[in-house]
């Protein structure tokens, strides 16, 4: 193999290392829908029997505001910044 310039192309290191991807496992579900009171994801199996599709975690930022003074004696506004989940 030649690029344009005549030399010979290098084969990228990463080719060699890859492999086929691994088969397709079915999802387990015959029919997704949206609860109309929760407004979540529902899963039903082949015999119209809801079934769990694992739980997820959820995360929410938060953030604070305080007011501080700084090294010239004015105000400076703080702010800290974290998260929570579960």
């Amino acid at each position: 193999m030649t690029n344009t310039v005549g030399r010979t192309a290098l084969r990228p290191w990463g080719v060699g290392r890859m492999r086929p991807y691994p088969p397709i496992r079915p999802a387990g579900h015959a029919r997704v829908g949206v609860d109309p009171a929760t407004q979540l994801t529902v899963y039903w199996d082949s015999r119209g029997q809801v079934i769990e599709m694992g739980k997820h975690g959820t995360a929410r930022g938060t953030e604070t505001a305080a007011e501080s003074t700084n090294l010239d004696s004015r105000n400076d506004t703080d702010h800290d910044q974290d998260s929570e989940q579960d």
